[in-house]
């Protein structure tokens, strides 16, 4: 088969793909980072024997299927079940370890048998037709157009034996996976070695899948024909974490009703305060109500009494025309008292929603609050005309002095017959099924439906919440939340119960930016209730601390990470806890409690973005129920959805018996009357009278529609709604996982996600925001024109926000596949609340076309008040920006960066060409780093085409690239001035020289920076492993980590990446942890005070290595850090200061022209002794400028009186013997670059390559020698001996076998830009296209250097520490140059070469090398 035919087969085969998400433990980091852990599972006996009977399942025993293939199918199945995607796409490789893709789809009913014969022959097929990976993703990018590679899968399941080749990462761009299986069948049976990133997995959940792995593959022995819906995931160890559904849950224990247990409290402390409605704190007039528990309780009994007067029965519905405050409390009892159902309307709501409530309650009494206002004419008239009344009050009012009046009919108050039996109980009686509250929730055809409550759930669960909650009747609660809206029950019924006061807040307090806070404040608030549209609505704009704030309860809706952190901004002691439940679960709930900052400020940080439903509460049991086969529940990680099994759960649906059954379903995991012998509660006495009202022990469940899956410590998350799951162009699509990003992005305070049709009926994806008035924000509004006349809020905050809903969308796109993207966003400046408090989604508004017809007016209008002022060339740069921009700015001025609008290195690269192109100009791709902006880029290519020849004049090539234009230039540049200015200002007067020598013999302390780096592994091996045996060597790390631990652990897997890791060396190793562009090098005073005293040597290697960066931001890492690594040194005993720089801080055409004219004469080179000045201005990059800027700095220290030595290294190269390298490295790129395009250059310059272990020995030996150079700090340069030529280095390729051809540079140039550009192939180097397409001999023509202190240094370490001469160099050598190459063939970086003049040399990495190597980064590092 030819090439593109396999390719053509791979791009069908893997068009538009699902990329499966296995449940993670912790927050997917952006960008994706790994921290890679290895799990590793030996399949059981039982699961050994299930594979050989699978086997042969067919009866066909000539082609039987292998222990691998039945594995893999059992992976899809697993990740079928675990993420709820029916596209499976999972990296594979055959037998003969050819790389393939095994897409599949599944579906619940699917035999297992089916899928193994399916994955078998796409094994088979996929073989064929296999290509490299790397080159598969090159084909793709070649085909998009693309420069980033495409995720080809995000799990992979592999046959290896080797363990040397098992590691998460692999080696090419595309294919890092958050976890890859390496099924091993070496031994007796599969062993199975997980490795996973440890990041976003948990090591127990590893080990629950391979069990669950395992258990799918004996299960599916037992019946191959099974559907692999329902092969079950519980495996042994789960179902001790996961609630058992046939467990007793104590149906028939009854507390008591809420009334009459409110009313024993009323007796017991009859004048304690029972509600305080607040005073309005922007009217003087009004004061605070306080109300005793006698009063309510007399008052209720009053309104109670006349309901029964009236006719009111058991079970009847009295409907509440309600308004927040004590009135409702008393109305609520009382008709709980009458034995009644209360039914609450809101006044916000639409009289005509209000007329549907009272058409589906069909009450027999309304008490209407006189608070609450007048009834609206078409609802009076609705009842009058609907219904039959038997008790109307129509304006019920406590007063201040506790005396409860109803309002006038015929000239006298309602009330006032009951007055006199205010103290007298009605004597009704109720039990746990009678039904006390009949809530509404949402129903089809916008009719509500009706819930029936029951007594059962209103006190069952309050001793448990007290005792666990630590709540009690020295509580103050709060009263937020929608009065019609079911959790208000809560806010009453919870206060009343423990005997403890409720705090009643004016409309103003809820309604004022930050006032609730204050509100909450100033009366102590210690419980509250809220939505999480409310609890965001508390911390908007507040400032005030509420200290006395332990406990708040949410309930309603998702609750975030974001809102937990903004309430607990301002409560540092409270305990938030989440309850998931619903109107027909009454009060029966789970919960998940989140530690208080006060108790650990750390507790966020292991959570994920949105906080887990969590368990259920005292006998309730959230079960999360298989979606294939409901007779199961689910396994940990596997989507289901949710039932609540509890004895708590509503009565069910008024008038609607159908959907009743529906919803409230009988249990199927226990038989029909199992706990029909359960007599209740109550003692052995079983005459209560409350029996009567009991209809015996039910095992019901209801089905909540909600999706969810167990964590591994039997917590269930919530995956969104089972009608969430919407598809748009045949992709699933969650609209929860997209509001759960939404709500993380910095700027978005409130967000909801909807599917709303455009005006062609398109179902389209729409995300409505409400900022966050940050000073971010400010950078986000567009404010070129004026919008004060705009009367469509919709156009108006559409075109205000234009810039921060392209923000919106460039987050999302790292967070979600490009179809999750939501098409539109609208800004709002605030959510519609429905009078639950909870997001009103039918007032959502849905931009018409007129509307953003508008909104493309506005912004059309706009951009020419920017960009009117731009000439022809710079608006033709302009629209070639915006062709090459991935997502288009609202507009470009002249002074705009290409940075700055979303351009990096690589765009820039094709932004250049496609200039050339349009200008006709030979414009050097670095042109774009020193002239970023429209107008800078303008001016040089109208400079270039007015000269007589459309090519760049030298000297502007030249400064282009950051080359110094003449020898005797005395221009100072940017990062020059800023040197000398640092050096004023935070450079101490004096530093105490080091006058004793360092030698053997002596407890020696060595600080290390950047110990975590390539070049600092090395540093630190050496000391420990060469000179600790001459001496006592403590050596501490200074190392950006989380904790000492973390750190100590991040160095050991660099080391062992690189292979210098001894265990020896942890006895002799400490961390310490920072940051170091922080000051004091970020850390803690009583850490610095103890490197002050024990530090004798400082070796600072840390930097931020990076070849585009700019000074500004490589300055707080290299140029800072050094300042503050100097400061250790001017404080406590003398210590010396070794400063690791680079040749790049010499890079100008001044010290090449130097170097010439010195070894012209004889000489060896640049002379360590040099000022520097040479490369004051025309240094090309900003990590050059910042090395040149911290050398500055020390070599001043240095003046007044600091001790030391400048190490400067050129090219650091791989380790000499075994050729342990940084594949992220110039060189390395140009060797993999050339084999890619099969040329290399003929370039005669010499290149400055030194093998990373003699750098190290040059740097630790120049660190203990120093001293000996009379207190002085010196420079010592590191050189290679020998150096090759370039030409020289790159010959070697075709030495060792690969196909390289040598040509001239030009030509070579031109064909590496024909092949990537206009081929659009993958090439190594197209990051450094600017780099070597330029003006590559010019770069890579290093000055040869004078290195007699290195000499010396060496000399003398070689004869008082390590017995071993190394002063006659080391550099790279064709031998060198096979070990290198071989190493890049043995990681996967370089193909493996055909037949050359001479065999690669055989090359064993250590264990445990390449487990860890990808996982570290370059020289030093941001450490």
């Amino acid at each position: 088969m030819s090439s593109d035919s396999r390719f053509e087969y791979w791009a069908s085969a893997l068009r538009n793909p699902t990329l499966a998400a296995l449940p993670t433990d912790f927050a997917r980091p952006v960008p994706l980072t790994v921290v890679e852990a290895k799990h590793e599972f030996a399949f059981p006996e039982p699961v050994v024997e299930a594979i050989k009977e699978l086997a042969i399942v067919d009866g066909d025993t000539s082609e039987s299927f292998s222990a691998y293939t039945i594995a893999l199918t059992a992976f899809v199945v697993l990740v079928f079940r675990l993420t709820g995607d029916e596209d499976i796409v999972i990296g594979a490789n055959s037998a003969n370890d050819e790389p393939l893709v095994i897409r599949t789809s599944a579906t619940g009913q699917l035999p297992f048998v089916e899928l193994l014969k399916t994955v078998h022959n796409l094994e088979v097929e996929g073989a064929a037709k296999s290509v490299p990976f790397a080159d598969l993703i090159s084909y793709f990018k070649e085909k998009s157009r693309t420069s980033e590679a495409p995720s080809l899968f995000r799990l992979s399941f592999l046959r290896s034996g080797d363990d040397v080749h098992r590691h998460l990462l692999a080696p090419i761009e595309g294919l890092v996976t958050d976890m890859t299986v390496f099924v091993d069948e070496s031994g007796a049976g599969p062993t199975l070695h997980l490795h996973y990133n440890s990041l976003l997995f948990r090591n127990d959940r590893i080990d629950i899948i391979a069990e669950q792995l395992g258990q799918v593959i004996t299960l599916a022995s037992a019946n191959p024909s099974i559907g692999i819906g329902a092969i079950s995931l519980v495996t042994a160890r789960q179902k001790a974490a996961l609630p058992d559904p046939t467990r007793d849950l104590h149906w028939g224990e009854f507390r008591g009703a809420i009334h009459d247990i409110f009313s024993a409290n009323a007796k017991k402390h009859p004048n304690r305060l029972c509600v305080l409605e607040t005073k309005n704190p922007f009217d003087d007039t009004t004061k605070d109500r306080p109300f005793t528990y006698k009063q309510i309780d007399e008052a209720s009994n009053i309104l109670a009494h006349h309901l029964i007067s009236k006719g009111i029965s058991l079970g009847d519905v009295v409907t509440v025309y309600a308004f927040r405050g004590v009135d409702l409390v008393v109305s609520v009892m009382g008709v709980l008292k009458a034995g009644a159902t209360f039914s609450v309307i809101d006044p916000a709501y639409p009289a005509a929603r209000q007329n549907i409530y009272l058409n589906v309650a069909q009450p027999k009494g309304l008490i209407v609050l006189k608070k609450a206002g007048t009834l609206a004419m078409s609802v009076r008239k609705y009842i009058e005309t609907e219904l039959s009344l038997l008790a109307d009050v129509p304006q019920l009012e406590l007063q201040d002095d506790g005396a409860l009046v109803g309002g006038l009919v015929d000239g006298k108050d309602v009330l006032a017959g009951q007055v006199e039996l205010k103290d007298k109980p009605t004597g009704v009686v109720v039990g746990p099924d009678s039904t006390p509250t009949l809530s509404f929730t949402s129903g089809s055809e916008g009719i509500p439906k009706g819930v029936r409550g029951r007594h059962f759930s209103l006190t069952y669960y309050f001793p448990w919440m007290s005792e666990t909650f630590g709540l009690s009747e020295t509580d103050k609660f709060t009263m937020l939340s929608g009065i019609a809206h079911d959790p208000i029950q809560r806010d009453i019924f919870t206060p009343l119960f423990l005997g403890a006061r409720l705090l009643v807040p004016t409309a103003d307090d809820i309604g004022t930016p930050g006032r609730l806070a204050e509100w909450m404040a100033e009366n102590s608030a210690t419980v509250t209730h809220l939505t999480p549209a409310m609890g965001q609505l508390l911390s908007a704009q507040a400032t005030a601390a509420i200290p006395s704030l332990h406990h708040a309860f949410f309930v309603g809706d998702i609750l975030t990470k974001r809102d937990c952190l903004r309430l607990q901004a301002l409560a540092r002691n409270v305990f938030i806890v989440n309850m998931y439940g619903t109107t027909e679960t009454q009060r029966a709930v789970s919960y998940f409690e989140v530690a208080s900052i006060a108790k650990d400020p750390t507790f966020l940080q292991s959570q994920k973005d949105v906080i887990v439903a969590g368990q259920g509460m005292l006998d309730v049991q959230l079960i999360v129920v298989n979606r294939h086969d409901r007779h199961q529940t689910s396994g940990v990680g596997e989507v289901g959805e949710i039932y609540v099994r509890a004895g708590g759960l509503a009565e069910g649906y008024l008038r609607l018996p159908d959907l009743t059954e529906q919803k409230f379903v009988k249990s199927w995991f226990v038989p029909a009357g199992h706990w029909a012998d359960q007599s209740g509660c109550g003692g052995d006495d079983g005459d209560e009278l409350w029996r009567e009202f009991w209809l015996g022990p039910r095992d019901r469940l209801y089905r909540t529609g909600d999706l969810g899956r167990y964590t591994p410590d039997g917590n269930v998350e919530c995956s969104g709604r089972a009608d969430d799951q919407v598809k748009i162009r045949g992709f699933r699509i969650e609209l929860g996982e997209i509001d759960t990003h939404l709500s993380q992005h910095p700027l978005v305070r409130e967000n909801v996600t909807l599917v709303k049709r455009d005006k062609d009926e398109e179902p389209t994806l729409v995300s409505y925001v409400v900022p966050q008035n940050t000073s971010g924000l400010d950078d986000m509004l567009s404010g070129h024109e004026s919008l004060d006349e705009e009367p469509d809020p919709i156009v108006k905050g559409l075109v205000k926000y234009r810039r921060l809903i392209k923000d919106i969308r460039d987050y999302l796109k790292t967070k979600l596949p490009t179809y999750a993207v939501p098409t539109v966003i609208v800004p709002l400046a605030r959510m519609p609340l429905n009078p639950n408090g909870k997001v009103d989604k039918p007032a959502l508004p849905f931009p018409d076309t007129v509307q953003l017809a508008a909104v493309a007016r506005r912004a059309k209008s706009s951009a020419p008040a920017v960009e009117s002022a731009l000439t022809p060339t710079q608006a033709t740069i302009r629209d070639v920006w915006l062709d090459i921009l991935p997502q288009r700015p609202a507009s470009l001025a002249a002074t705009d960066s290409f940075f700055d609008v979303g351009g990096h290195s690589i765009l820039a690269t094709r932004m250049i060409f496609e200039v050339r192109k349009k200008f006709v100009v030979d414009l050097p791709l670095g042109f774009i780093y020193s002239h970023p902006t429209i107008a800078e880029l303008a001016s040089q290519i109208e400079s270039i085409k007015g000269s007589d020849l459309a090519v760049p004049h030298e000297q502007e090539r030249d400064q282009a690239n950051g080359v110094n234009g003449t020898e005797n230039s005395r221009v100072e540049s940017e990062y020059a001035a800023d040197a000398k200015a640092i050096v004023k200002d935070l450079l101490p007067e004096k530093y105490e020289s080091v006058s004793e020598a360092i030698t053997p013999g002596k407890k020696i302390v060595v600080l290390l920076t950047g110990a975590t780096g390539f070049l600092g592994s090395y540093i630190a091996h050496d000391i420990l492993a060469n000179h600790g045996r001459s001496g006592e060597f403590e050596l501490i790390l200074h190392v950006r980590a989380a904790s000492p631990e973390a750190g100590l652990e991040r160095f050991k897997r660099s080391a062992l990446a690189y292979g210098v890791w001894d265990d020896g060396f942890a006895a002799h190793i400490s961390v310490v942890t920072g940051s170091l562009e922080q000051e004091r090098l970020g850390v803690d005073e009583a850490t610095w005070k103890m490197l002050v005293e024990q530090v004798d040597v400082i070796v600072h290697n840390g930097a931020q290595v990076h070849w585009v960066y700019p000074y500004a931001k490589l300055r707080g890492a290299n140029v800072l850090g050094t300042v503050w690594a100097m400061a250790l040194a001017a404080e406590g005993k003398p210590k010396t200061f070794s400063f690791v720089s680079s040749t790049s801080a010499i890079d100008t055409e001044h010290y090449v022209r130097l170097s010439d004219a010195l070894t012209a004469k004889g000489g060896d080179g640049i002379l360590e002794e040099d000022d520097l000045q040479g490369s004051r201005a025309g240094l090309a990059n900003g990590y050059g400028q910042s090395k040149w800027a911290a050398e500055y700095i020390v070599r001043e220290a240095g003046r007044r009186g600091l001790t030391g030595a400048i190490i400067r290294p050129g090219y650091v190269t791989g380790e000499s013997k075994r050729g342990i390298t940084n594949t992220d490295d110039f060189i390395v790129r140009m060797i993999k670059g050339c084999t890619q395009l099969g040329l290399t250059p003929d370039i005669y310059n010499t290149v400055n390559m030194v093998p990373v272990d003699h750098v190290a020995r040059v740097v630790v030996a120049s660190s203990l020698y120093s001293p000996r150079s009379a207190g002085r700090l010196q420079v010592v340069h590191v050189t290679g001996h020998p150096r090759l030529r370039f030409n020289e280095f790159l010959d070697t390729l075709a030495t060792y076998g690969y196909k390289t051809k040598k040509v001239d540079y030009i030509p070579w140039r031109i064909a590496l830009e024909r092949y990537v550009v206009e081929d659009a192939n993958d090439n190594a180097l197209y990051p450094l296209l600017h780099f070597v397409l330029d003006n590559l001999p010019q770069s890579t023509k290093a000055p040869e250097l004078d290195d007699r202190n290195a000499v010396a240094a060496l000399k003398f370490d070689g004869e008082t520490w390590t017995g071993e001469d190394v002063s006659a160099g080391k550099g790279i050598t064709e031998a060198t140059m096979g070990v290198y190459l071989a190493y890049l063939v043995e990681i996967g970086f370089l193909d493996r070469p055909g037949a050359g003049k001479k065999p690669l040399p055989s090359m064993a990495l250590d264990d445990g090398v390449m487990d860890a190597l990808l996982s570290v980064g370059g020289r030093g590092g941001l450490s």
